[in-house]
């Protein structure tokens, strides 16, 4: 018989359990609270209301990131209460822009463990490590880990990564309804070549640098084959590792286990749901457009290969597909001829003889590449500032009518060029949508509101249709439908009109999306066999809305 203080102290420290004041007088009592908590009884209405007062009275955005966190840490249906009414402003504050400062900061603030930190250092480690939650095959929907090497654009930090899988799930929840009870940060601790963190007293992590080779793979085998056995109807999300590993491993277990890359297949896909509004716009099909991305790490590439493929279901060979686009990167255009080409890069690799004499015998830059392919489409992912200068956008505007301008690029300081200018340098001609929240662009008596690329628009409904249709993999016609049903939520038509819907509708959005992601997995032959007839789109939605998790107190 478990006793009164046991309720008591599970009832307020377990943040899932903990509703605080809004226990009801009966519920203190029988649960052992009595005199433990203020006489008020609130609703959670008042206490969103007070929470949303108190995160209003924090000096600035790392410091509405920590309070969110300690409200996390304390009752999260609070928390994602909180999050749900007020999503499209407070998606900045618990991800991306913000949470890059809170990384940065992560082992002087740290205060409670949050998810399984997992260390290279004891791979023998990483059963017990999960075993120990006391989770069984059917109680995990999700678990998102990184290795920290390649956050946003900070670059490598290490254990502090662990905010990127936290902020992560935050999403899922916020957006699609994910029960936060069935998900599992991770963190795979490898060290870091980050000298700061290595020189940090502070510093949470395994002081050392970056383990390479057999080790480290066999690590990742072994957190790959651990939690797909412990938790085999899990969805496994790997986040922000180095572009040497992110594709490699995806690649490698893709076909084996329930895996997704966010930076190689979200963002590719979210790229092409602007870009299917955006040829929408200009009336052309995908297999006549020619491609120019600006980085061609894990990011751009994981772009180049949903555009390519979109091409060839557009009805281009996937000769033609593959000659349509072209890769620069610190080392210029991307030609057969370099010795460093990654596997990922090579298809995509122009031959020397086709680019000979474009440059006199050095790197081949972004604009002499614009000049001479004069391309459709360009696309920024390299995180550097200002690429896209006003000779680079004004020479692509002279080959194309309704030039597509991406740049993708975060935080705001790494972006490749500010829509603002990119619609001056144009006239207004030019179709954008960015990495970055924008404010409305004033021009020439048009109002032009930028969609940004933000995976978040595509993610959580994908990982919530591949939970509840149960897939096996996540196949390339399930990313495609998921692109697919961000585009329809738009109408391009009307100038200055985005080419992505809002992020405040993003929990009606997701639905949308797994909608289509379920009916795409059925298609494939990959979804769960008792799924039934997915047809209908009422009875279809109304599945897909029973199986999202809501931040409400429930009756205990």
């Amino acid at each position: 018989m478990v006793n009164a203080g046991t309720e008591k102290s599970n009832a307020l420290l377990d943040p899932l359990e903990n509703r605080g004041v809004a226990f009801s007088l009966e519920e203190r009592k029988r649960l052992g609270l009595t005199g433990r908590l203020p006489s008020a009884v609130f609703t959670l209405d008042q206490q969103a209301e007070r929470a949303y007062a108190q995160l209003h009275q924090q000096p600035d955005d790392l410091a509405e990131n920590i309070y969110l966190e300690q409200l996390h840490d304390r009752n999260e249906i609070l928390y994602y209460r909180l999050l749900a009414d007020h999503l499209d402003e407070l998606l900045p504050v618990v991800y991306d822009p913000t949470v890059g400062q809170a990384i940065k900061l992560y082992s002087h603030e740290y205060r409670r463990p949050r998810g399984v930190y997992l260390s290279i250092d004891r791979p023998d480690d990483v059963r017990a490590s999960f075993e120990g939650l006391g989770l069984g095959v059917d109680d995990v929907d999700l678990l998102v880990v990184t290795d920290a090497e390649e956050i946003l654009g900070i670059g490598d930090w290490g254990v502090n990564g662990m905010q990127i899988s936290v902020g992560k799930l935050a999403v899922y929840t916020a957006a699609a309804g994910v029960h936060p009870g069935r998900c599992i940060p991770v963190s795979l601790d490898v060290g870091t070549n980050n000298q700061s963190l290595l020189n940090d007293p502070l510093y949470l992590g395994e002081r050392h640098s970056r383990r390479r080779g057999k080790e480290y793979d066999d690590f990742i085998a072994s957190y790959i084959e651990t939690v797909a056995y412990l938790f085999p109807k899990a969805l496994l999300h790997f986040e922000d590792f180095g572009p040497g590993n992110a594709r490699r491993i995806l690649e490698q277990y893709q076909d084996k286990v329930r895996i997704f890359n966010d930076d190689v297949q979200g963002t590719g896909a979210i790229t092409l749901a602007a870009l299917r509004s955006a040829l929408k716009v200009t009336g052309e099909r995908f297999k006549d457009q020619r491609l120019v991305v600006f980085g061609a790490g894990s990011a751009g590439c994981g772009i180049a290969d949903q555009l390519r493929n979109a091409m060839v279901a557009d009805g281009a060979s996937r000769a033609h597909a593959d000659a349509q686009v072209w890769l620069i990167d610190r080392l210029g255009l991307l030609t057969d001829e370099m010795s460093e080409l990654r596997d990922y890069q090579k298809p995509y690799a122009r031959p020397a003889a086709e680019v000979k004499g474009w440059a006199d015998g050095g790197p081949i830059d972004l604009l002499t590449t614009v000049r001479h392919v004069k391309p459709t489409i360009l696309l920024g992912t390299s995180t550097v500032p200002g690429a896209f200068t006003e000779e680079v956008i004004r020479s692509m505007a002279e080959g194309v009518e309704r030039p597509i301008v991406f740049p993708l690029s975060n935080p705001t300081e790494r972006i490749e060029a500010m829509p603002a200018d990119v619609l001056a340098w144009t006239s207004g001609k030019a179709l954008c949508a960015v990495g970055i929240p924008v404010s409305p662009i004033r021009l020439v008596g048009t109002t032009y509101t930028i969609g940004q690329a933000n995976n978040a628009l595509l993610y959580p409904g994908l990982g919530l249709g591949t939970i509840v249709a149960g897939a096996e993999h996540v196949t390339d016609h399930m990313l495609l439908a998921a692109a697919d049903a961000v585009a329809s939520q738009v109408t391009s038509s009307q100038l200055g009109a985005p080419l992505l819907p809002p992020v405040e509708n993003l929990r009606a959005s997701s639905t949308i999306v797994a909608g289509a992601v379920i009916r795409a997995a059925v298609a494939d032959g990959v979804a769960r066999s008792d799924l039934g007839d997915v047809s209908d789109d009422s009875q279809l939605v109304q599945r897909v809305q029973d199986a999202m998790w809501q931040p409400v107190y429930r009756s205990r």
